[in-house]
């Protein structure tokens, strides 16, 4: 049994209008779920993903109205990735971001592949990567509509960094506890830093890869805006979940229990060095109570908030994603 990879990654911000607006105008991403915070139902939850929301593709926000900058630092979900086809793809990206004057590092290269390291308007840490070589998870596809060139658009989630400043015991939970292999590393942008380690799950490949970062020289994470909320990764089904759960209770680390999200069920916990991670069955998926033709065009409630849907509407600023 292991984890077949990146599910979906969730963040914040403080403006769902404006992230709905950078997320499909600029990085042409298809919103596949307009829902709520399932733990507060007075703001939203968007879920954007590929053209059917395939697991692995998807990135989401919890809007925080009055979130506050954040501070980045240690025990955090430090960057997130995007795939993109190829290099050629890259290429597009940058005259893309020009165009929409998004801030960027040009294209380099890191871990082997080449990828353009940029921030959204809430200085979300952001990674566009080429899967020209990949060779494990295949990625998605990109919206037939997107406002981004689809040949080019982005098809899923690729590695995610955490920033620790002792990974010992992250590493122990990676490796020995969940599925994870190391499988290499590769130098740190930081002048005189350690290099980073890469570890690998499932089929492998850029859909399933964590990176750990060390950073002894920096405070904890405050996060706001802009900060990553939590990592979830792919598994099978409902009866794997169980087992996972299991597994978490053996190795003595408490979790949430398994939590019916509608659109899939999910298990929390969170790793020695305090960042948060879900585990995450790959079903029933977002076309579960949408036409996969027109997912992400109304407010869409689980049946166990559908009774409240009159209430929740009118705590909850208009949002228009029909355009």
């Amino acid at each position: 049994m292991y984890l077949k990879g990146i599910h979906h990654v969730s963040a914040i911000t403080a403006n769902a209008s404006k992230n709905y607006e950078f997320y499909t105008k600029v990085l042409g991403m298809r919103l596949v779920k307009k829902s709520i915070n399932q733990d507060d139902p007075s703001v939203y939850h968007l879920f954007y993903a590929d053209e059917i929301g395939s697991p692995g593709t998807d990135l989401t926000f919890f809007e925080i109205p009055n979130a506050g900058r954040t501070y980045p630092g240690n025990n955090s979900i430090s960057n997130t990735s995007l795939r993109v086809r190829n290099h050629h793809a890259l290429d597009y990206w940058i005259d893309r971001f020009n165009q929409f004057q998004v801030d960027h590092d040009g294209i380099s290269e890191e871990n082997g592949r080449k990828v353009i390291h940029f921030r959204d308007h809430e200085n979300q840490r952001l990674t566009l990567v080429s899967d020209e070589n990949n060779q494990g998870v295949a990625g998605g596809t990109p919206w037939k509509n997107s406002h981004a060139s689809v040949e080019n658009g982005i098809v899923g989630l690729g590695p995610v960094t955490l920033t620790v400043p002792d990974p010992a015991l992250t590493i122990s939970v990676l490796t020995k506890v969940l599925s994870f292999k190391q499988v290499g590393s590769y130098p740190s942008p930081i002048e005189g830093g350690e290099d980073i380690l890469v570890f690998s799950t499932g089929e492998g490949g850029t859909g399933a890869e964590v990176h750990l970062e060390v950073r002894k020289d920096l405070p904890r994470e405050r996060p706001g805006r802009g900060s990553v909320h939590h990592v979830a990764f792919r598994v099978e089904n409902d009866e794997e979940l169980e087992k996972w759960r299991q597994i978490l209770v053996e190795n003595r680390l408490p979790n949430s229990g398994i939590v019916d999200r509608y659109y899939f069920k999910a298990l929390y916990f969170r790793e020695p060095n305090r960042i948060l991670f879900e585990l995450s069955t790959d079903g029933p998926g977002f076309a579960t109570d949408e036409d996969i033709e027109h997912l992400g065009e109304k407010l869409a409630l689980p049946p166990f908030f559908e009774a409240r849907r009159k209430e929740i509407e009118s705590k909850l600023k208009p949002l228009d994603t029909t355009q």
